[in-house]
């Protein structure tokens, strides 16, 4: 094999991840088209939650939630996390420091400047954010999620906060 067919090859390996999204890879319990996502969701969730896009820092109204709920996978209605485990980061995105059993899955998501742990909800693999090993005890771990891709439920029945 020639190096020009080595070196092709490699870079197909390392870019054909990268460019497929969580719609194309199955294997969820919930699955939609590409139109079936497109027609629920805005522009905006697609791109997050579809195409693994990022929202804009301190953009979510989840930031400011503090009340006791549940955040729920916009994707599918999946309970994700509990507030008793959000606190304040200081990044401009809901964080927090452990999920819901069984609630999300983590890939490796590599990139210019190393490779991140994706999160995905792991009921409909719709792209929640990242997690790092920079969090508080006592799992030392920051599940730094994007707020558009789910929402708020109050423990105590009040209205529902839409991230």
């Amino acid at each position: 094999m020639s190096r020009r067919g080595i070196l092709a090859g490699g870079a197909a390996m390392f870019l054909l991840p990268a460019c497929m999204s969580n719609a194309e890879e199955g294997g969820f319990e919930v699955t939609r088209s590409a139109d079936q996502w497109r027609e629920m969701l805005s522009d905006a969730e697609y791109d997050v939650m579809r195409e693994e896009g990022t929202e804009a820092r301190n953009s979510s109204p989840l930031n400011a939630v503090k009340a006791p709920g549940t955040f729920h996978c916009k994707g599918c209605d999946q309970a994700l996390f509990v507030t008793r485990t959000k606190f304040e980061s200081g990044t401009g995105w809901p964080s927090f420091y452990a999920p819901l059993e069984n609630a999300v899955a983590t890939k490796p998501d590599p990139g210019l400047f190393g490779t991140r742990t994706e999160v995905h909800c792991d009921r409909c693999g719709s792209h929640l954010g990242h997690v790092f090993e920079d969090g508080p005890e006592p799992t030392g771990l920051r599940y730094c999620m994007n707020g558009i891709s789910m929402y708020f439920e109050p423990e105590d029945g009040g209205a529902r906060v839409i991230g």
